[in-house]
């Protein structure tokens, strides 16, 4: 490479995201770029000219392993969506007289789709402007759906968490009877897409009956028919555990959690933030069922819990942030790297590049045939799809009990 590298970190974190972030470097490093820069809270950091040289803070290979094994965005993140370019050239302007200063031959993005629409923009402004620089998004995100990839890194770390947390909360949740029963229901992120939510029924096996029930968003909720399947159950069983999306909404529209309260925040790309859904439900059915209820948030552990991260997930994400920079110093630009799965056993995938136009703004859902006839449960062919993706651990530097991350003064 003849210039230097800069990449960003957008959007939510994951437990695999830095490890992305090693393989830019360490691939760039090699390909022969003098600086690789980090912005500092992706493109929105970047306008303010706030960046690092990672190599002071990569100075051997233990930093570069304990920067995979640290979770959430090394580099810092943002939600800033940039305005097209008739509506705001003057911000454009402002991004590549930056790259121009740094002489920056490839930007490399690590984010999910609204991330790929940063890709998209500036890539476009190269192409009208003539500008060097090669923009090459580089996937990221645990809810899986990006478009034209098989799956995204992120993904396997934040399932294999879900299918573990899942099955401890159904363990734990045969601790104690109550006269008229337990019902636990535990929300998992995902606003339209339900792969997270999917992979609770990875806790399923000859030691586990998996949770009861499983509603993925992909398909409207029937709050009263959920309710009657609750007590039915319980008329069998002293515990009912229940895996819902935080996105499930009703076949009006609205969103479950909108039920019990109002939702007053919405990102710049106009996402409402949603919390609450296991709440609502779980005071719908001790109302209903006058049982006892428990409502479980996994929250952001779900996305940063690198103690439980899968080795498969991180390699894999090592291996796309190195593909980025490859396709970026081959010429590729307003592209993004894609995992193609080439087989299931043994698992084997590789890399490739599609045009971030057709991924952009765009959302992989669901295929309504691997969730059931009554919408209640994910089929086979969903699990079979995840398995391989949370396979092998990566075990934790652990320094006086507790993991050792990579750190970056704020």
């Amino acid at each position: 490479m003849k210039g230097n590298v800069i990449v960003g970190q957008s959007g939510g974190p994951t437990a695999a995201i830095n490890s992305s972030l090693a393989g830019v470097y360490r691939t760039a490093k090699d390909r022969g770029a003098e600086k690789v820069y980090g912005m500092l809270h992706g493109i929105q950091g970047l306008m303010q000219e706030r960046y690092i040289d990672l190599s002071e803070f990569i100075t051997n290979e233990l930093d570069a392993e304990l920067l995979k094994r640290t979770p959430a965005a090394f580099l810092g993140s943002c939600r800033y969506k940039l305005p097209e370019i008739h509506q705001d050239k003057e911000v454009y302007e402002k991004i590549f007289a930056i790259l121009d200063k740094l002489n920056i031959e490839a930007f490399i993005y690590i984010g999910g789709n609204d991330s790929m629409d940063t890709i998209k923009k500036l890539s476009d402004y190269a192409i009208v402007t003539g500008h060097p620089t090669h923009f090459i998004g580089c996937p990221k995100t645990i809810d899986n759906d990006l478009a034209l990839t098989d799956h995204t890194p992120g993904y396997g770390s934040a399932a294999k968490y879900i299918g573990t947390s899942v099955k401890e909360i159904i363990r734990d949740s045969f601790c104690l009877e109550y006269d008229k029963g337990l019902v636990s229901i535990v929300e998992i992120m995902g606003r339209n897409a339900g792969w997270l939510t999917g992979a609770a029924a990875l806790a399923k096996g000859e030691d586990c009956a998996g949770p009861d029930l499983i509603y993925l968003p992909e398909l409207p909720f029937d709050i009263e028919a959920f309710g009657h399947k609750v007590k039915e159950l319980l008329s069998k069983k002293p515990s009912v555990v229940v895996a819902i999306s935080e996105g499930i909404r009703l076949s009006d529209g609205r969103y479950v959690c909108e039920l019990g309260q109002s939702i007053d925040f919405v990102d710049a790309f106009g996402h409402k933030q949603l919390s609450g859904t296991a709440n609502y439900l779980a005071s719908y059915i001790a109302g209903e069922a006058g049982c006892k209820t428990r409502a479980i948030e996994l929250s952001s552990l779900q996305r940063s819990a690198s103690h439980c991260a899968s080795r498969v997930d991180i390699l894999e994400a090592y291996q796309v942030g190195g593909a980025a920079v490859k396709a970026a110093d081959e010429g590729d630009s307003g592209k993004m790297v894609v995992l193609k799965r080439l087989s299931d056993d043994p698992y084997q995938s590789g890399t490739e590049v599609k045009d971030v136009h057709k991924i952009a703004n765009d959302e992989k859902l669901v295929p309504r045939e691997w969730v059931n006839e009554s919408g209640t449960y994910v089929t086979d062919e969903f699990v079979n799809y995840v398995r391989p993706l949370i396979q092998g651990d990566v075990s934790p530097v652990m320094v006086d009990g507790i993991p050792r991350h990579l750190f970056r003064p704020y």
